[in-house]
């Protein structure tokens, strides 16, 4: 495992890659969106076979309802994803699944059924005391919310980049190169998306602090990271569409960024970043 130490204003909090197989007290997961062609559902997989958590968040996207309305995919290991969290579930763990914008159907079903809380939103509390809002972030996107055909429209290009990655990659292998997305690299390039996401981070933050939280986790962005926005901490979890991060909680309330890589075996994709950059882009 490597490990980076982090600025002194992350209290309690490391960035980590190629972690070993622990127990943990939480974990927060969110964007695997089963039912499409471009989910790391065996990664993650492997993470939910190697980690034991005493409660595990769903946080939004679960199953991609938009892409399945197009033509249905869903092989034996997406299956296997529901199957293993079913199981988890039954030897105890505490399952929170807080619906997001392509799994929305669910959220008609809020309640508590076992082990398995189905919430709009909820409040952790930390082993050191910390409050932290858990959501998954869609609420405060004004193009889902107020242009849902936008929305659509976005994800068949979000969907599109995603299926140039593949044959991208064919070419780069040949030249001895590594895994590239183009997806994540128009993210982080392109001013308008990098424009949305700090406002997207910014409304998020703005939003927790009138729960009086000390944190806020979501995913919804797909762009893992960890960021200090005044008195708050901003924490994305990311996706297991390209970043496959996790967020994690020890049994001493320290938090940490996890990071799988698919494409390599589930070594490294690259290395870790120090918590206080500025966002943590995987």
């Amino acid at each position: 495992m490597e490990t980076m130490e982090p600025h002194s204003r992350f209290r309690n909090l490391r960035v980590v890659n190629a972690p070993i197989p622990r127990r943990l007290r939480t974990a927060w997961i969110s964007d695997v969106h089963l039912g499409t062609r471009t989910s790391n559902a065996g990664t993650l997989l492997d993470f939910l076979r190697d980690y034991e958590f005493e409660t595990l968040y769903i946080v939004g996207d679960l199953i991609d309802a938009w892409q399945m309305r197009r033509g249905i995919y869903w092989p034996q290991q997406h299956n296997d994803v529901i199957q293993k969290l079913l199981r988890k579930a039954r030897k105890g763990t505490r399952i929170i699944y807080i619906p997001g914008n392509h799994d929305e159907m669910v959220a008609g079903f809020c309640g508590y059924y076992g082990h398995i809380a189905i919430e709009k939103n909820a409040i952790h509390l930390t082993a050191d005391g910390r409050r932290i809002l858990v959501m998954h972030g869609h609420e405060l996107d004004t193009v889902v919310q107020n242009a849902r055909w936008l929305a659509f429209a976005g994800d068949l290009g979000y969907q599109f980049l995603l299926s140039l990655n593949p044959l991208i990659n064919f070419f780069r292998r040949r030249f001895g190169l590594g895994y590239w997305s183009l997806s994540a690299y128009a993210k982080r390039r392109v001013k308008d998306a990098v424009n949305f996401i700090g406002e997207f981070e910014a409304a998020i933050v703005r939003y927790a602090e009138s729960y009086k939280v000390n944190a806020v986790i979501c995913g919804h962005i797909h762009n893992a990271g960890i960021r200090q926005i005044g008195v708050v901490t901003y924490y994305n979890c990311g996706d297991w569409v390209e970043s496959c991060s996790a967020l994690v909680e020890n049994f001493d309330g320290e938090m940490e960024l996890l990071r799988f890589c698919p494409h390599d075996r589930g070594e490294v994709l690259r290395p870790a970043e120090k918590a206080h950059a500025a966002a943590t882009s995987l």
